[in-house]
């Protein structure tokens, strides 16, 4: 609250406040205690920043009976008339404090002409009314409104703070209380005071005597947590078995299986965490268990183990929450990660069907290279010649390289000049000609209902689907002409032609992919993971410009 501080100091305080934050974490105390700080007669004539609470107006806040200080519950008053009462009051003076101040909770569920009628008394307030919003979904209230507020995000208490605070209590109550439970209560209370304060409260009634961990686990339903680091470490370790009768005990414990699986992906995130800061065994918040545990766990699993584990456990708790029966989708979930923990890691699998497919090759090459020396001579004589590998040298494969068809050459063509006098040399850069100059649906056209007949510069041939238009010819010429500064004639005729370029990319593309498929490497993938298929075809060259892998020029094949 620096910043209230410094305003109440230099006397520039705003006329609208608003406070968010997540349930219980004091905002309609602090609109209280701001309610004291502009009417307080203990600490001087004016606001102060530290309010006494003794005097008679803090008492009166305190007590909720402070003429000047109004309190609403917009969950119960969300109409425009409510808001139009409250303004109405606004106009009068305060009967005994220097401010009146307006609290209203839950400023979110005001109707939208409830923030219309408020608007106007925001931005041109008078001097002696203050309001102060609070709520818990800041983004439902409208920018105009907001934009007219000073804004404060209240943060969850953090769990070692709530510990200390639940701590005071206890003691002034004469509650006992394990520290461990006290450390389960924080925890569930997630950052909320009152949460906190009122499971506590529960605990007290709960208990004969002490509060114990045990009874504190029965209340809230969670399991032992040495028992959780036991079946977390079955499960991994692949006793998909073993852990479904482990977690049958917690379940007949009273654990709840949704609060089961949250308990995994805690455990999860904490082994991770070491894995990650091994420093973090030294906080001295961490709980004695979760240190021997952790250290001994976190040792002995891989990065990839703990990840995967992580996304089957964050996946699977969605489906034991909407499960008709979370039990056994609890079940389902720990035989899905045991079986998955006996699979090795992607990196492994790679490398067994690289192996798998070396030795494939090695024979295939063994076979050609009688062949190869054949040809060398011939190849030499004709002027060719492959570059020469250097010795030692590596590359990165970003895929197995596929063989060309036969009697094919890659096509090497530079990007066409957007400028006047370009050189068209084929159908295709005419094409990308035409999208260039802007004309997309005639480009469109040009792919899809046009067959090629016969092309030389200045001069194509063409044949018009049913689908063409009847003037494509005229425009295409007359486009050709005024771009390129030469003469194009374009004629229609009635020869079969060509596929349309459209068809000739899907053959393109089926042909493609029928030799991936047919690839040994891509086939023993397949064959190892029953029910794979191939979703997608991405250029290596792409991939290694995302930074996915490496891929050497002489093997930019696709997979």
């Amino acid at each position: 609250m620096r910043t209230l501080t410094n305003a109440i100091r230099a006397g520039r305080l705003p006329h609208a406040f608003v406070l968010t934050g997540v349930r219980g974490v004091g905002k309609t105390s602090t609109a209280r205690i701001i309610a004291k700080a502009m009417n307080c007669t203990g600490r001087g004539d004016g606001p102060t920043e530290d309010p006494c609470g003794a005097c008679e107006h803090c008492v009166a806040i305190s007590e909720d009976r402070h003429v000047d200080v109004l309190e609403m519950d917009a969950a119960s008053h969300t109409g425009v008339d409510d808001i139009r009462e409250l303004i109405d009051g606004v106009r009068y003076a305060p009967v005994t404090g220097r401010y009146k101040v307006y609290i209203v909770d839950e400023v979110h569920m005001l109707s939208r002409n409830a923030f219309n009628a408020l608007l106007k008394t925001l931005e041109e307030p008078p001097p002696h009314a203050m309001f102060v919003f609070a709520t818990t979904e800041v983004r439902r209230i409208p920018v105009t409104v907001l934009s007219r507020c000073m804004r404060f995000d209240l943060r969850r208490i953090e769990a070692a703070s709530l510990v200390d605070h639940l701590a005071r209590i206890c003691e002034l109550e004469a509650v006992r209380i394990e520290k461990s439970a006290l450390d389960i209560v924080a925890r569930a209370a997630e950052g909320s005071v009152r949460d906190s304060l009122s499971l506590l409260d529960q605990a007290a009634t709960l208990a004969d005597g002490e509060v114990s961990v045990a009874r504190v686990r029965d209340m809230l339903g969670l399991a032992d947590r040495a028992q959780m680091y036991e079946l977390l470490e079955r499960v991994l370790r692949g006793d998909a078995a073993g852990a479904l009768g482990a977690f049958g005990e917690l379940v007949g414990a009273g654990a709840e299986p949704d609060l089961v699986v949250e308990d995994l992906l805690a455990l999860t995130h904490w082994l991770t965490r070491l894995k990650v800061v091994p420093d973090s065994l030294g906080d001295p918040t961490v709980a004695e268990t979760d240190r021997a545990h952790g250290e001994r766990m976190a040792a002995g699993l891989s990065m990839p183990a703990l990840t995967r584990a992580w996304q089957i456990l964050l996946k699977g708790l969605n489906e034991v929450r909407s499960a008709p029966s979370p039990g056994a989708a609890a079940e389902m979930v720990i035989v899905r990660l045991g079986y998955a923990a006996n699979l090795p890691p992607p990196a492994e699998i790679v490398r067994r069907l690289t192996e798998a497919d070396s030795g494939a090759t090695a024979t295939a090459a063994g076979d050609a290279s009688n062949a190869g020396d054949r040809t060398a001579g011939a190849s030499t004589a004709a002027g060719g010649g492959a570059s020469p590998v250097p010795a030692g040298s590596a590359a990165t494969v970003a895929a197995p390289s596929l063989p060309r068809e036969s009697g094919t050459a890659p096509i090497v063509r530079s990007a066409p000049e957007p400028a006047h006098g370009r050189a068209l040399t084929d159908f295709e850069a005419v094409v990308d000609f035409v999208r260039e100059m802007k004309e997309p649906i005639l480009a469109t056209e040009l792919r899809n209902n046009v067959r090629l007949v016969g092309f030389e510069p200045g001069r194509i041939e063409l044949r018009l689907d049913d689908k063409a238009r009847p003037d494509l010819p005229g425009h295409l010429g007359g486009l050709l002409s005024e771009g390129t500064g030469r003469r194009w004639v374009i004629s229609v005729s009635r020869a079969e032609g060509a596929p349309t370029l459209n068809q000739q990319a899907e053959s393109a593309e089926r042909d493609r992919r029928t030799r991936i498929e047919r690839h040994p490497l891509v086939r023993k993938a397949l064959d190892t993971f029953p029910g794979a298929e191939i979703r997608d075809i991405r250029e290596a060259a792409s991939l290694a410009d995302t930074g996915e892998m490496s891929v050497a020029p002489e093997e930019e094949e696709d997979l």
